[in-house]
């Protein structure tokens, strides 16, 4: 049933918290990409999916959307912050580490 959902829909589905230790292998070997909060993880990993690759250009000239760099991991492993969201599209992982309300 689930096939049958439209793509934003089943990455939607797909979305959950992750923890920096679940994270630290994948930003090791260079997979982890990050979204700052201000966009909609679940648009940037559809934009991704669909290769669209003017849309995700323009994030990244912006740097809203850029590899993992190592200052917030040092950062997240410091803090293991709670907020973190992730979905794969593979071989990437997208994550967000998301505002407080």
């Amino acid at each position: 049933m689930e096939d049958s959902l439209p793509l934003r829909d089943r990455l939607n589905l797909e979305t959950a918290r992750i923890s920096w230790p679940e994270l630290e292998r994948y930003f090791a070997s260079g997979k982890v990409i990050h979204v700052i909060a201000a966009l909609d993880l679940v648009e940037v990993a559809t934009t991704l999916a669909e290769d669209n690759t003017h849309k995700l250009q323009q994030w990244l000239q912006n740097q809203q959307v850029e590899q993992l760099r190592d200052e917030i991991a040092i950062d997240w492993a410091n803090r293991h912050p709670d907020n973190l969201w992730a979905v794969v599209v593979a071989p990437w992982v997208l994550v967000q580490e998301r505002l407080s309300a």
